[in-house]
């Protein structure tokens, strides 16, 4: 009709890469794949790194975890030592076995190749150490704290660096597929990509489950810390990591406090905001406690994440076999942050059909086609 204003049609962008999840997963990958095309980050949180990422150790010990595991954390610290002049800082860890617990601290030290040194040298490295009650003890210089947040926030940066988003309070609700093009519905409305990366931790698997692609079997296993006054009111900032043999227990320095955790892997029946369980607490602190001489008399604080794996305990990266252009980025489990650098760039990799720097064999352990086949 003469005259008439033709309506005007929304305009979606789309972009290369849509990555969901926050953590450093989430950040990482992006990162590496701004090389490769445009990325859009969806966080359903306020802030990043609020869940698991958020909750962490912060540690880098480099010989700590499955061998596919390890290979990653080598290969990594590189990179953390120079992305924005280096996210480590020297913390050292001090195993420590106590009586009847001397064959699994033996095995410990030898996986981890640790240094045995004796009670009392490790009583003057940690002095509220009971060394009437350690028959063994092993130190590992080699042992980094890591600058989580900033480490999440560099990500963050490089992915707006390379013209890309990063959206906060963006909850995912619901994914579809028409043809090509992966359309997301979110609480920051709709976004569509070539690509969906699923980098949401615990919900990994259910995140899968709404894009209409067959869950790995992704299991998340709870880990709780207990926040407490520096023991006997010492500068506790220089010491070590305590790890008990058998990880039944650790013990860190933290902001001038002290933080035990029970190590637990207690799995839960569904993803959720995970909280610390008190009975849980009360047990890690009286495995911790025979090793010391400070009693435990308050706990300031508490705090609980979810450590989520694949069966194997492996990483799960890159695309799935069955829906190449759904790429997996999960099963950190307690490692991501030790991992990021090298994890992300395979994803990279094998999203850009590059030959991965990693050996073959460790390539193939972490491809999600390993899950599929039953490898």
């Amino acid at each position: 009709m003469p005259g008439a204003r033709a309506h005007a049609i929304p305009c979606v962008m789309v972009h290369d890469f849509l990555v969901i999840g926050g953590g450093i997963a989430g950040t990482s990958a992006g990162a590496a794949l701004s090389a490769l095309g445009s990325v859009l980050l969806l966080e359903a949180e306020d802030a990043l790194a609020y869940h698991t990422s958020g909750r962490s150790a912060a540690l880098y010990e480099a010989n700590y975890g499955h061998p596919v595991t390890i290979a990653l954390n080598h290969a990594s610290k590189p990179a953390h030592e120079s992305i924005d002049g280096g996210v480590l800082s020297p913390r050292g860890l001090l195993l420590l076995g106590g009586p009847g617990e001397e064959a699994t601290a033996d095995a410990d030290i030898a996986a981890m190749s640790l240094e045995p040194i004796t009670a009392e040298e490790a009583q003057a490295i940690v002095p509220i150490l009971d060394r009437t009650h350690i028959t063994r003890a092993a130190w590992h210089g080699d042992a980094w704290d890591i600058d989580t947040d900033r480490l999440v926030q560099v990500y963050a940066r490089s992915i707006r660096a390379a013209g890309g988003d990063v959206l906060t309070r963006a909850q995912v609700t619901a994914i579809t597929r028409d043809g090509r093009r992966w359309r997301v519905e979110s609480t920051s409305g709709s976004h569509e990509a070539r690509v969906l990366v699923n980098a949401a931790g615990a919900w990994a698997d259910q995140l899968a489950g709404m894009a209409g692609v067959a869950p790995l079997g992704l299991v998340p296993l709870r880990r709780s810390i207990a926040r407490m006054p520096a023991p006997g009111g010492h500068d506790v900032s220089g010491w070590p990591v305590l790890l008990g043999a058998g990880e039944r227990w650790y013990a860190k320095p933290d902001a001038g406090a002290w933080i035990v955790s029970p190590a637990e892997e207690d799995p839960v029946d569904a993803p959720h905001d995970a909280y610390a369980d008190d009975m849980v607490l009360a047990e890690g602190i009286s495995r911790y406690q025979p090793f010391v001489t400070e009693e435990v008399t308050r706990v300031t604080g508490s705090w609980a994440g979810l450590r989520t794996f694949a069966p194997d305990r492996c990483l799960v990266l890159g695309p799935d076999p069955d829906c190449p252009d759904f790429v997996w980025v999960a099963g950190q489990g307690g490692y991501g942050f030790q991992t990021a650098p090298a994890a992300s760039r395979l994803v990279a990799d094998l999203v850009g059909g590059r030959a991965p720097e990693l050996p073959a064999e460790i390539v193939a352990a972490l491809r999600p086609d390993r899950l599929r086949r039953g490898d």
